[in-house]
């Protein structure tokens, strides 16, 4: 038996694929310890999604490397399939695994540790069209109330700032037999909620002439009894089908929230970026969203500082994204990645500038937020509480929101409880059980 530690770097897909391999190593009679202490095997699970976090993926790589020299280092993820030749090249690394073949981590670090006298070992292999989903069982050794649950890996776009479809590969779906086996899985593990995530989920099954849609996706695992919340991870605008909105109407456990990333609120820019849409269709479907869900919260992402980004052109970013009224926004500074045809354009935007225009957005941001979490007051929710806060218990609503409701000394972790919104404080939800 080995102590194996991991450290995940990056997105909700990296943190879900993290749960999968642990899985893998328990049932295997392996031991997960704790990343700051001692362990035989450091896994490290990195991200290259911006320079910043490829900066900490090599920086875990070294801390691990450092705390204990005689362990067994290991890298997956996005940086050893876009870069495999720059990982081995570290010193200390012994086995690089891309994002496939982490269905077989275990019996590849098993290999390892009996023959530590070989050179690092890589399994970065080329991601093509014919390369099928790797179907990982789900994490469900946690104490975690949500369940993450990967149904589409890969992604098409190719938006000219985006290195993910180089580190992900094609577009390839877990099977819905697949997706029912899991969701009972995780429903029998004690999971109240689950989320359905994927790089481009929005795409699922589309790499298939008529094959199933995200609609069958969902269908699916509201069938499996005991489903008692279900949540979806980032979607384009364009890919949010009528009938999905009927049956978030019909089905109160389809929870009320969508993360739709519009990027830029600029068309010259969305443009530039290779985005689907432009913003008059952006704000039609965003328009059609919330006449047919009026108590939907919508989330977002915004890139500032694009290349050729002017000051007019952040303006109109600006006032879209106050018009939509998004009830979360997720602001990035442009991060030029190698291999991308954004690396190159003109018009680069400085540091400063960067920073500067997110923190305007970030004042609307703040607004906007306050103002939709101040139209829940008096309002009810289903809470799904997750942990204590001091004399409270802290939660999520259906529509992504949290709530915050005296204890009493009662463990409500994990339970679903109806919740009267009794004010929002300038910072945070209140609420009162109702019994």
């Amino acid at each position: 038996m080995a102590k194996i530690a991991f450290y995940t770097l990056g997105c909700k897909v990296n943190q879900a694929d993290t749960a999968s391999m642990e899985n893998l190593f328990l049932r295997a009679g392996h031991q997960i310890v704790s990343f700051d202490g001692n362990a035989d095997v450091y896994i490290i699970n990195t991200c290259v999604v911006t320079n910043t976090g490829q900066r900490k993926s090599r920086q875990t790589i070294h801390r691990a490397i450092r705390k204990n020299p005689n362990a067994l280092i290991v890298v997956t993820g996005c940086y050893p399939q876009t870069a495999a030749e720059e990982v081995k090249a570290i010193a200390g690394v012994d086995l690089i695994i891309g994002n496939q073949d982490r269905a077989e981590i275990v019996k590849l670090v098993e290999e390892r540790l009996q023959n530590r006298m070989v050179d690092t070992v890589d399994a970065v292999h080329k991601l093509t069209a014919n390369t099928a989903f790797e179907e990982m069982a789900a994490g469900d050794i946690t104490d975690k109330t949500r369940a993450f649950l990967k149904i589409q890996e890969g992604c098409n776009q190719f938006c000219t700032y985006c290195i993910i479809p180089y580190a992900r590969g094609p577009l390839r779906s877990r099977s819905l037999e697949s997706i029912r086996t899991e969701t009972e899985r995780l429903v029998n593990a004690g999971f109240k909620e689950i989320v359905l995530i994927g790089i481009h989920l929005g795409c699922y099954g589309k790499e298939q002439l008529g094959g199933p849609t995200l609609y069958d996706a969902v269908k699916t695992v509201l069938a499996v009894p005991g489903v008692q919340r279900l949540r979806l991870g980032s979607l384009e605008s364009v890919e949010v089908e009528p009938r999905l909105l009927t049956l978030m109407q019909e089905d109160a456990r389809f929870c009320r929230h969508l993360h739709l990333p519009l990027q830029s609120g600029c068309d010259k820019i969305l443009t530039a970026m290779h985005r689907p849409y432009s913003t008059e269709k952006f704000k039609t479907l965003l328009a059609d969203i919330k006449k047919a869900v009026p108590d939907i919260a919508v989330t977002t992402d915004i890139i500032v500082g694009f290349p050729g980004e002017t000051e007019a052109d952040f303006e109109e970013t600006c006032h879209f994204a106050e018009s939509c009224g998004f009830s979360k926004m997720h602001i990035f500074p442009f991060s030029a990645r190698k291999g991308t045809p954004a690396e190159k354009f003109a018009g680069a935007v400085t540091e400063t500038v960067k920073k500067e225009r997110a923190d305007m957005l970030g004042k609307i941001d703040e607004a906007m937020h306050a103002e939709f979490l101040q139209s829940m007051t008096g309002k009810t929710a289903e809470v799904l509480f997750e942990q204590p806060a001091g004399d409270f218990y802290e939660g999520l609503t259906g529509n992504y929101q949290r709530v915050f409701v005296k204890s009493e000394g009662k463990n409500l972790g994990g339970e679903i409880l109806p919740v009267k919104i009794t004010a929002f404080d300038g910072e945070k939800l209140l609420g009162e059980l109702i019994k």
